[in-house]
């Protein structure tokens, strides 16, 4: 069997069909797969949406899904250098490899796309994460200010071929349109980078450089990690130094 980069081919029926009705549910207009790979969840999204694409990197991968499903319309391609919007009304889903999953993710929740993926545990856990829990991080802040974050499912190495060393995950994204409030959201999305920039430190410590020291210590939460503080907390306090950051 063939493993291209980092694939490992979902084989599971039970588990194929629970993400396809995860994507789709009984029956949806349009989705999109990320990687096909040899079409073994190809086939289940047909049976659940009337059109059904797919993005494919592998030139003998997408030769596959070609011969085998050719009402499917394939994109021969990187899915990180896709153009999303061909599919405005589309939900995304896919199994994706460990080291294109963040980046994916990243693309998929700034343009507000429900999205469904099996993706490494360790990822998914990263993703949904809630303050105070140990992977609670920028990546999570990140992704949840712009969609919500849930683990539908964990899968076991067993339900692959090959198998991986690792547990995987289902999770599913749905956007959130409103983003906490927050209107610049690269301005915001800069501000969770320092805030998380030194993990065992806290507020105070990794923004005083960057903002007006008076109004940094003056936050109510200048003395906490950022690990503890939820996403709503942390729209406040940028609101509060917006207009203090240094060049």
């Amino acid at each position: 069997m063939r493993q291209k980069l980092g694939q490992h081919f979902l084989r599971d029926t039970k588990t194929l069909e629970r993400i396809a009705v995860a994507a789709c549910g009984e029956h949806c207009g349009c989705v999109v797969e990320i990687g096909p790979g040899q079409g073994a969840l190809t086939g289940r999204l047909l049976a659940h949406a009337d059109h059904v694409a797919a993005v494919e990197l592998d030139p003998a991968l997408a030769d596959m899904v070609a011969a085998r499903f050719p009402e499917v319309e394939l994109i021969r391609g990187d899915a990180l250098d896709t153009d999303w919007g061909r599919w405005p009304e589309c939900s995304i889903v896919g199994n994706l490899p460990y080291y294109l999953a963040t980046a994916i993710i990243e693309r998929v929740v700034q343009r507000r796309r429900r999205a469904v993926f099996l993706i490494q545990k360790e990822v998914a856990q990263r993703v949904a994460a809630v303050p105070g829990s140990r992977d609670y991080g920028y990546f999570s802040v990140a992704t949840q200010l712009f969609a919500h974050a849930e683990i539908l499912f964990e899968v076991k190495p067993g339900a692959f071929r090959p198998p991986p060393k690792v547990d995987s995950a289902v999770i599913r994204l749905t956007p959130r349109p409103d983003s906490w409030g927050v209107a610049d959201l690269d301005g915001f999305l800069n501000f969770l980078s320092r805030c998380f920039q030194y993990k065992r430190k806290t507020l105070r410590n990794n923004l005083v450089e960057s903002y007006d020291r008076q109004r940094v210590e003056s936050l109510p939460l200048a003395g906490a990690r950022a690990e503890r503080i939820p996403l709503e907390q942390f729209a406040e306090i940028f609101g509060q130094l917006s207009d203090t950051i240094r060049s």
